[in-house]
Parts: structure tokens; C-alpha cells; sequence
């Protein structure tokens, strides 16, 4: 049975997201992309678009369950307010499409693609393309983050999965 994973990296700029589908061992890409927000907008207005926007990429792809990175650093309070402010919208939009909700730290994200939970950025992007199997390595990093964070989730439950007999 195939399963459908909505990855989704939060970022108050931008946001990326990454759709694959996998039967439990290969994982395969649907669509990846980064929602761009403008800075110049209210918070409110900001949130109101990340909303809006994931519900269309839910409501157009229909996946199975959402899985989120987990915030763990932000520069000062400000950044980190906003941040779990957009994380908020985000996971109400997966919410209201009552898609279950899985959440990963940063650590997982990293070690469940390279092996290694503090791999560099570019490092996450190689091994996303790797494993999709992709021609070229998706774009921006924020897509590439959201794909690992899916990727991430496909490989947890599998272990659960292989545990739990």
C-alpha cells in the first residue's frame, strides 16, 4: 500500500514543502517547492498566506499524514516567536484536512538521510537527490529540508513498524 507524505519545513520567510509517495521502503517524488512569503507583510497576513497556501498543496496532493521539523534554534526570542507562530499555521492547515501529524527534531531530519545528525545543509540536499533518485538536487534548500523532514518520517515508522511485531 502506498503512502503519501507531506513534508513541511517551516521557515518565516519561506517555507518549503516536499510531497512523495513510498511503499514502505523506496520513496518516490510527487512535487517539492517553497512557499515565499513577503516580509514586508503584518505577521497576521504573513500566517494567513502560509495557511492558505498549504491547504491548496493538501487539497491538490492529498497526502496521508504531515510531518513537520521541530523547532530547536532561533537566533533571539523575536525569531523564534515567529517561527512557532508560522509552525502554528502550518500544522492547522494540515489539522483541518484532519491529516495526522508527525513532528521530527532537526537531529532525526539530518541522521534518517545522511546517517549523520549534523550534516550541512548541502549534504541533506545531495542525499534527498540521491534517494529520490532525482537528475538534479531540488531547489531552494527549504524544499530539500522538507523532503528530508518526509523522508525522515517514512524511515521512523518503518523502524516503529519492524519493532512493533
Amino acid at each position: 500500500m502506498n503512502v503519501r507524505v507531506l513534508g513541511i519545513d517551516c521557515g518565516s520567510r519561506i517555507t518549503g514543502y516536499g510531497v512523495i509517495d513510498t511503499d514502505g521502503v523506496d520513496c518516490f517524488l510527487v512535487q517539492c517547492g517553497a512557499i515565499r512569503l513577503n516580509p514586508g507583510d503584518s505577521l497576521p497576513a504573513r500566517l494567513h498566506s502560509i495557511h492558505g497556501a498549504l491547504a491548496k498543496i493538501i487539497a491538490t496532493f492529498k497526502p496521508d499524514v504531515a510531518a513537520f521539523e521541530n523547532i530547536f534554534y532561533a537566533s533571539n526570542a523575536q525569531s523564534a516567536l515567529k517561527l512557532g507562530h508560522v509552525r502554528g499555521a502550518s500544522i492547522v492547515a494540515a489539522a483541518a484536512a484532519s491529516l495526522p501529524v508527525f513532528e521530527y527534531s532537526p537531529l532525526e531530519v539530518k541522521g534518517a538521510v545522511t546517517g549523520y545528525g549534523r550534516a550541512e545543509k548541502s549534504q541533506v540536499q545531495q542525499m534527498v537527490q540521491a534517494l529520490l533518485k532525482l537528475s538534479a538536487p531540488p531547489e531552494p534548500y527549504d524544499a530539500s529540508d522538507a523532503l528530508a523532514v518526509a523522508i525522515c518520517h517514512v524511515h521512523s515508522n518503518r523502524y516503529k513498524a519492524a519493532t512493533t511485531v
